[in-house]
């Protein structure tokens, strides 16, 4: 067979790389890592092994996942790069060639694979429990030995997770390291079902409901308090029928409403209270907090859906603006006698990917970081997120806005504190920038309380990296199993 991926020239920057890398003592270029930096910045990217056998394949969402990780110890840092063999990989991997159809289809895969896990495990690394998860909201969870990035398989907490699906977006609890997560269509492609979960600080499901949604769509990311699991529906809807009519599986609606359901901790799926607001599409969740009546829940939310290659269901063109996701505060009154909530803006520019100091996760907050895709009245070269920006959601200081440089492209932001005691925000932000000119990446490390400071260190890759979604900073303790509270060393 002639592999060969369409319109593929190797000079993009975003090219399949189809290689994994084990690289020792990364080059310093400037400034100089922490020595007391100990443990690991994974982040998983999507790369395709094998080129599409349909048209029109969603290969941003569509590719097999590829676990990455930074390893920091001693002032040294590590690199290893290894696919995820998930079900759906080692199959292709010996065929030697796709099998798997569109996005989210599964009448359009080869016939020899049929009932087999279609997950690509390539959004987001969940370290609980002592294990190391790489997660797809379509698909179960897979792990890893996360010193090696070796995969060892699919995992379902021993047999207590019964959803075919489960989040790419759980929460930590900061306050007793036990894990929120979820599955939507979780009884199968296109249902209404949701499953929600809570594992102790070990890693043992202690907590299982289930309930349906208003509606079928795409459940991305969720909020969660003390005291409540906050839901968003909006309407980037999932019908079968369109799966069958090989349709993309998800359309955006702008016509219907969206629901925030919110459940109690530990609640039971009768217990869910579903408050309605008008029509746009929610992102990712940047903090949440509740003081027992008070929801204060903040994500980011769009007019539409962020993807473009998802039509609108009534046919209309779509618009690059009403994809501009912007930060809000959602404020639900739990003692209100109607459905409705309130929303408040928290950031002037568009702004994805947030990030906060995770040891405030369901807690108060005030510290976050994000990605900016535009700043007015500031020129760039290229496309896509070229700022990261700091924040006070309070209000308290001002916001910081660092320009990441011509033609390059700045990955998700992680916040990493400066030691187990640090105060909010006390620490510092990693990220990876591809430099596309040079077609090569490099880790940036910067002082969180000042990111338009020279860099803390610039350590740098000697090849590129293609873009990502998520990542996630594990401390030594963490990766070993001494304790699961987000944060710690």
């Amino acid at each position: 067979m002639n592999i060969r991926f369409p319109n593929n020239d190797f000079k993009s920057f975003e090219a399949p790389m189809r290689a994994e890398i084990e690289l020792t003592g990364l080059e310093v270029v400037q400034g100089k890592v922490p020595k007391n930096l100990e443990g690991g910045f994974f982040r998983l990217i999507g790369d395709r092994k094998w080129p599409a056998f349909v048209d029109n394949d969603v290969f941003m969402l569509n590719e097999d996942g590829m676990a990455s990780c930074f390893y920091f110890k001693d002032g040294k840092v590590d690199f290893r790069m290894r696919y995820v063999r998930t079900p759906r990989f080692v199959a292709e991997e010996k065929a030697g060639r796709a099998l798997f159809g569109h996005y989210r289809n599964p009448f359009s895969d080869d016939p020899s694979v049929a009932g087999l896990s279609r997950g690509t495990a390539n959004v987001t690394m969940l370290m609980h429990g002592g294990k190391l998860l790489a997660l797809k909201e379509d698909s179960p969870a897979i792990e890893l030995n996360p010193f090696t990035l070796e995969t060892i398989g699919e995992y379902d907490w021993n047999g207590k997770v019964t959803a075919k699906a489960i989040t790419a977006h759980p929460k930590i609890d900061a306050k007793t390291g036990e894990l929120v997560f979820f599955g939507y269509c979780a009884a199968g492609p296109a249902t209404r079902d949701i499953a929600y979960y809570e594992a102790d600080s070990e890693g043992n499901v202690t907590h299982e409901a289930w309930f349906h949604a208003p509606y079928t769509c795409m459940v991305h990311d969720i909020m969660v308090t003390q005291n409540y699991v906050v839901f968003p529906i909006t309407p980037l809807r999932h019908e079968l029928e369109w799966i069958k009519r090989s349709e993309p599986a998800f359309k955006w609606d702008p016509h219907e409403s969206v629901y925030l359901g919110v459940l109690p901790r530990k609640g039971r799926g009768d217990q869910i209270r579903w408050f309605k607001g008008p029509n746009q599409c929610h992102g990712h969740t940047v903090g949440a907090y509740d003081d027992g009546r008070y929801i204060y829940a903040d994500n980011t939310f769009s007019k539409r859906s962020f993807f473009h290659f998802f039509p609108n269901v009534d046919g209309s063109q779509f618009k690059p603006t009403d994809a501009m996701p912007y930060m809000k505060r959602v404020v639900i009154d739990m003692e209100r006698s109607d459905n409705s909530f309130v929303e408040q803006p928290l950031f002037e520019y568009p702004c994805e990917l947030p990030r906060i100091d995770t040891r405030f996760e369901t807690l108060p907050y005030s510290f976050a970081t994000m990605n900016l895709l535009d700043v007015p009245g500031q020129e760039r070269v290229g496309r896509g997120f070229q700022w990261i920006a700091t924040m006070d959601v309070n209000g308290a200081k001002p916001s910081k806005i660092l320009y990441a440089g011509d033609n390059c492209s700045i990955g998700e932001p992680q916040f990493v504190p400066a030691h187990d005691n640090a105060a909010e925000g006390d620490g510092y932000i990693m990220t990876v920038v591809g430099r596309h000119e040079q077609m090569r990446s490099e880790l940036l490390i910067l002082d969180a309380s000042d990111i338009n400071a020279p860099p803390v260190a610039t350590v740098a890759l000697p090849f590129r990296l293609r873009s990502t979604g998520h990542g996630y900073w594990y401390g030594g303790r963490q990766l070993r199993g001494e304790t699961n509270f987000p944060g710690a060393w």
